[in-house]
């Protein structure tokens, strides 16, 4: 374990080097690790798991899409391929990978699988951390821990197929066995991690509901909306504020910031958009900060979890929020998005 200075904060982080692929596989060699979930992030772990030389079944229920998917990716029914509860039963390591409201609907059936001396892990801290709105409260004999990549099971996928890593959190939330460290680490590894830093199921779900509701995905998406909307009525063409709204972020700034950081291309801009960016970036960051506040009490409150599980559990779900997304999918900025991405030159 490696000790970094991130800005000033001295961290513990678990290194490729310090912690090999040969030591993962060491330590899960006679472990049967079941993948129960095939939709966001089980096919990137299952897959990554199972090239790293790691003993690997799925579970997931027969006739879904995501049954039909691992098909399509190489699992056999009856041999790697097991509906949801037979593939608990069968394995050391329980992978909990459905999504949270399917966690919540699977439980019961799961649970009576989760025997002394099994381990169970999971990639978000939600199900444990709002153990009274979701029920999931884990038997005491079983180690439980955490390995959340910071990113989608896509990226996970891809990054190991290119030899490279994505970097994730891990956490233990129960010691059953004392080796319930090694276990997620070993896992950690196995499924790809560039490198794990240590956090707390609760401290995971806090970080990762705020992040998707805020920069991620909330703000951005209507920081773009508000900008767009302002161009767009001060006379400019779509195209054009399309453009300078969301294509230059996008397309260039933001592979810039991700290779060097934003001070790096902050210096590397005009000095015009660096002074106009430096003078504005405090009221900006003054305007949203009490929103993200106001976001984070809310997480930390419950009532995001509450709208999430209510929401879910509404029968015509899935109906609604595809017209959530047709609003967003035909709005004039985002049909001028589709048009604009058409334009862009082939390599």
């Amino acid at each position: 374990m490696a000790t970094i200075n991130f800005g000033g904060v001295q961290e513990n982080v678990v290194k490729r080097d310090e912690f090999p692929l040969k030591k993962a596989q060491e330590i899960l060699k006679d472990e049967t690790v079941a993948v129960i979930g095939y939709g966001v992030q089980g096919p990137g772990q299952a897959l990554n798991l199972k090239d790293n030389g790691i003993n690997v079944i799925v579970g997931q229920r027969k006739g879904t899409g995501s049954w039909k998917k691992a098909l399509a990716d190489g699992w056999e029914e009856g041999k790697t391929l097991f509906e949801l509860e037979e593939a608990c039963e069968k394995a050391s390591v329980v992978m909990n990978l459905l999504s949270d409201a399917g966690q919540i609907q699977a439980w019961e059936g799961m649970k009576k699988y989760l025997t002394k001396g099994k381990a169970l892990y999971f990639s978000h801290g939600f199900g444990v951390t709002f153990h009274e709105k979701t029920g999931i409260v884990p038997p005491k004999g079983v180690d439980v821990v955490l390995v959340a990549p910071k990113g989608s099971g896509t990226s996970l996928r891809s990054l190991f197929l290119e030899d490279q890593g994505l970097n994730s959190s891990y956490a233990v939330f129960q010691d059953a066995t004392g080796k319930a460290k090694d276990r997620a680490l070993a896992l950690g590894i196995a499924i790809g991690s560039g490198y794990l830093f240590e956090t707390t199921f609760q401290k995971e779900v806090y970080s990762d509901l705020t992040g998707e509701r805020g920069v991620l995905m909330g703000a951005i998406a209507g920081i773009f909306d508000a900008q767009f909307n302002v161009l767009r009525q001060r006379g400019h063409s779509p195209s054009e504020a399309f453009n300078e709204t969301v294509e230059e972020f996008t397309q260039s700034l933001m592979p810039l910031i991700a290779e060097n950081g934003m001070d790096w291309m902050f210096a590397n801009c005009s000095t015009t958009a660096q002074r106009g960016a430096l003078d504005w970036k405090g009221k900006f960051r003054e305007a949203t900060e009490p929103v993200l506040n106001e976001l984070y009490d809310s997480v930390v409150s419950g009532k995001e979890a509450e709208i999430v599980i209510e929401a879910n559990s509404k029968p015509d779900y899935r109906v609604k929020l595809e017209e959530e997304l047709n609003v967003m999918k035909n709005s004039e900025l985002w049909q001028t998005g589709l048009e604009v991405r058409k334009l862009r030159p082939k390599k």
